[in-house]
């Protein structure tokens, strides 16, 4: 917790008139802290055993890798798809505040939860040569107000010293993706993005931002563009897993 002897005087200042308070109780944190400790053991996490491909969860009684049905018989061409949290109760209330609520300060804890997914097995001693924001179509961001994955993937980026390219577009409208099924998902998105003009990727090892998966079909298809344009890896990390 910070104190008056290690804060500059700045923060020291603004502790004292403006306490730290957390996003989801109001209770008092730490400088630069967005959620207590209580709020935090709320967040749902997802633990072992998982799917290798997407990280849905299972009940059961498995030591030994494997795939779940969400990836059972279809392509997925991301690599592998890395999240933390589950998105429920708590998570999903903050993702549901910020995409829609516009409430941009929660992009902290949700950042903080995307952070983690580094620690993973399949993330952590992997070496990455650019981080990549899921785009929005440029009418969804006018109406959103901003772009959530690009202002996950600008903190990610500070936290693990990667850059930050934006080098997708998402050049076809596509309607929410919420009322459709796997396959009615993956037909939605076709050809939906593409590679910026006078970007390139050849020989980059990516790993791609967006704030929650849920099948996947947003991640696999930015993930075949990127290869298609020559990454040679295409990793994925969210906030929350659906």
């Amino acid at each position: 917790m910070l104190t008056l002897a290690n804060a500059n005087p700045f923060q020291a200042l603004s502790s004292l008139f403006y306490p730290a308070s957390c996003v989801v109780c109001s209770g008092t944190v730490a400088w630069r802290e967005y959620l207590c400790s209580d709020c935090r053991a709320r967040a749902p996490r997802i633990a072992a055993p998982f799917c290798a491909k997407c990280s849905e969860p299972f009940s059961g009684a498995i030591t030994q890798t494997f795939s779940c049905a969400n990836c059972a018989h279809r392509t997925l061409h991301f690599d592998c798809a890395v999240a933390a949290y589950r998105s429920r109760g708590l998570v999903r209330k903050l993702v549901h505040e910020f995409k829609y609520g516009r409430q941009r300060q929660l992009r902290h804890p949700l950042a903080a939860w995307l952070g983690e997914t580094m620690r993973d097995a399949r993330l952590r001693d992997r070496r990455f040569d650019v981080i990549v924001p899921v785009p929005l179509h440029r009418a969804r961001e006018r109406e959103r107000g901003f772009n959530q994955a690009m202002l996950l993937a600008e903190l990610l980026s500070r936290q693990v010293a990667v850059p930050l390219r934006d080098l997708l577009e998402r050049i076809r409208y596509t309607t929410t993706q919420t009322a459709y099924d796997r396959s009615e998902r993956m037909e939605n998105l076709r050809d939906a993005f593409r590679l910026r003009k006078k970007m390139h990727v050849r020989e980059l090892r990516v790993l791609l931002i967006d704030d929650v998966l849920t099948t996947g079909s947003t991640l696999s298809e930015c993930a075949r563009v990127l290869k298609e344009a020559g990454a040679l890896s295409v990793h994925a990390a969210t906030a929350a897993r659906a």
